[in-house]
């Protein structure tokens, strides 16, 4: 199906199936109601404590491409693309967590207590963690990299996980030289020129396991 066309989003199992890594993107450009599903479709995506401590910058000025495809030593795939996604990670999201707090109560999701218990809880937590909350903010950067990959391949678009990049170019880039954000990921997203082919999975058995890790499963 010609994905310009496409209609009807996927369901997830199909979207997961269907997805491949895609470098080779048509210069179409992303429709404006387009581009704010796939947003709201990331930031859906769970995080810890629900501090959503991603900071996500949509690279789609034509010199911003091109300063970022640098950034990520001359990786076409960002210039072809109309918009990238840069996800970045902040290690320190206490400022966020009263309005969190506010929106779990208001919502019915949290009640008095739990909020009560997450205003000294969380803070003791990310205080406890140390040098692990740039990893911790890592992780939940990834997991809203991972909706935004789904949800772009349901609805007729490609993406491409982009790890090779020189972070402090990156964050040069992006306006935030001097901060202390973390730079998670880089994902390309828009209409293939490629066709999305299976390199295949090695056997269940080499890397899943039951209970222990000497017990490779058994399908």
């Amino acid at each position: 199906m010609n994905p310009i066309t496409q209609t009807q989003a996927l369901d997830v199992p199909s979207a997961i199936i269907q997805r491949r890594s895609i470098k080779s993107f048509k210069p179409d450009p992303i429709s404006p109601e387009l581009l704010q599903k796939l947003v709201e479709l990331t930031v859906a995506a769970p995080s810890s404590y629900n501090l959503q401590d991603w900071r996500i910058v949509i690279v789609q000025d034509e010199t911003q491409k091109s300063a970022l495809s640098a950034a990520a030593f001359n990786q076409q795939q960002i210039i072809q693309a109309p918009v990238t996604f840069v996800f970045a990670a902040e290690p320190h999201g206490e400022r966020d967590l009263t309005t969190i707090l506010e929106q779990g109560l208001a919502t019915g999701a949290w009640n008095e207590q739990v909020v009560n218990y997450f205003k000294t809880a969380v803070p003791q937590f990310q205080a406890g963690l140390g040098d692990k909350r740039r990893e911790y903010a890592i992780k939940d950067a990834m997991i809203a990299a991972t909706h935004l990959v789904l949800a772009a391949e349901s609805l007729g678009l490609s993406t491409n996980f982009m790890n090779g990049w020189m972070e402090d170019k990156v964050k040069e880039v992006i306006g935030a030289a001097d901060s202390d954000l973390a730079i998670a990921v880089l994902v390309p997203v828009g209409y293939a020129a490629q066709p999305r082919l299976n390199p295949g999975r090695l056997p269940l058995s080499a890397n899943v396991f039951v209970d222990r890790i000497s017990q490779p499963y058994q399908n």
